[in-house]
C-alpha cells in the first residue's frame, strides 16, 4: 500500500510538472506572438514611420536647387503610403549601404531609394510589391564611350557607385575597378566620368537618363548599346515585420490599381510610367 501511495504521489507530481512545462511553453509562444506584432503596434502608437533614403539620388530622392524640401519619385510614393496608413513619415538621410543595415537593426522602419529586389536581399529583408520596373544602362564619355563596346570591356575600367548595389556587383563581375563614394551627389558622379577620373557609371535607366538631362554641359551620354539586368524596385522592411509589410503592400496595391504611382512616375520620370514591366530586347 505504501508503495502504491508513493507511486500515486510521483504520478501527480510528474503530471503537475508536465502541465507547468506546457503552460510555460504556451506563455512563451504567446510572448513570441506579442513580440512579433509589437513592431506594427509600436508604429501605430508612435503614429509615424521612419524611412531611410539618400536625399542625393535624382529623381528618386533629392532636393530641388534652392529648396530644403525632400522630394522625388520614391519620396512621394512613401508619403502617399503614410497618408493611406494614417501615419506621419520621418525621413532619415543615409548612404546606400547604411540604409540596409539600419533596416536590419531596426533603427528605421523602411528604406526607399531605388533598391532593387534580388534573391540575396530577399533572404534578409521583406520587399514590398514592386513600385518600379527598369533595367541597367551605362553612363560614359561622349567622345569615345569610355572605350566600352560591351560589358566585357568593363575589365580594368573605373566604375563609380555604391559598393553593395547590384550595378557594382555587375561591374566587379566583369573586372572593373570599383570607385566608391560616401553618399555623393549625382553631379559628383557625372563630373568625374566627364573629366576622366572614372570611366563609367552603371545604374538604372530612368535615373541615368534624367541625371544626364540635369547636367547638359557635361560631355557624357547613355551608352547606346548596353541594356542589361531587368530590375524590380520595392520598399525594404525588416524580415520580422510581417504585419508592417502586409499593410504597406495593401496600400501599394491600391495605389497601383488607382494609378497613383503611375501619376507620380510621370511627374518625376518625364512622363514615363515606371510601373510597367519593360522588355530590353525590343
Amino acid at each position: 500500500m505504501k508503495n502504491s501511495s508513493f507511486g500515486k504521489k510521483v504520478s501527480v507530481v510528474a503530471g503537475l510538472a508536465i502541465l507547468s512545462l506546457l503552460a510555460a511553453c504556451g506563455n512563451n509562444d504567446d510572448t513570441a506572438s506579442e513580440e512579433k506584432a509589437s513592431a506594427w503596434d509600436e508604429i501605430q502608437d508612435k503614429g509615424s514611420l521612419t524611412v531611410a533614403t539618400s536625399g542625393t539620388l535624382f529623381p528618386t530622392s533629392y532636393r530641388e536647387e534652392g529648396s530644403d524640401k525632400l522630394t522625388g519619385f520614391e519620396v512621394e510614393v512613401v508619403r502617399e503610403i503614410g497618408e493611406r496608413l494614417e501615419l506621419d513619415i520621418e525621413f532619415t538621410e543615409l548612404g546606400f549601404d547604411e540604409m540596409l543595415t539600419s533596416v536590419q537593426t531596426g533603427q528605421v522602419d523602411l528604406a526607399s531609394n531605388d533598391i532593387e529586389i534580388t534573391e540575396d536581399r530577399a533572404e534578409n529583408f521583406i520587399f514590398s510589391t514592386p513600385i518600379k520596373y527598369s533595367y541597367g544602362t551605362a553612363i560614359v564619355r561622349s567622345e569615345d564611350l569610355s572605350g566600352i563596346k560591351t560589358l566585357e570591356d568593363l575589365e580594368g575600367k573605373k566604375a563609380a557607385g555604391a559598393s553593395t548595389s547590384v550595378y557594382m556587383e555587375t561591374a566587379r563581375e566583369y573586372g572593373a575597378e570599383e570607385v566608391v563614394y560616401d553618399n555623393a551627389t549625382n553631379e559628383t558622379y557625372l563630373r568625374d566620368v566627364a573629366i576622366g577620373r572614372t570611366d563609367v557609371i552603371l545604374n538604372d535607366y530612368y535615373l541615368q537618363t534624367l541625371a544626364i538631362a540635369a547636367f547638359p554641359e557635361l560631355d557624357i551620354v547613355i551608352h547606346p548599346d548596353l541594356k542589361y539586368s531587368p530590375s524590380e524596385v520595392g520598399v525594404v522592411m525588416n524580415k520580422d515585420n510581417d504585419e508592417l509589410a502586409e499593410n504597406v503592400d495593401r496600400v501599394i496595391e491600391e495605389m497601383l490599381e488607382d494609378g497613383t504611382i503611375a501619376e507620380i512616375s510621370a511627374e518625376f520620370f518625364n512622363g514615363a510610367d515606371a510601373t510597367q514591366k519593360v522588355n530590353i530586347d525590343e
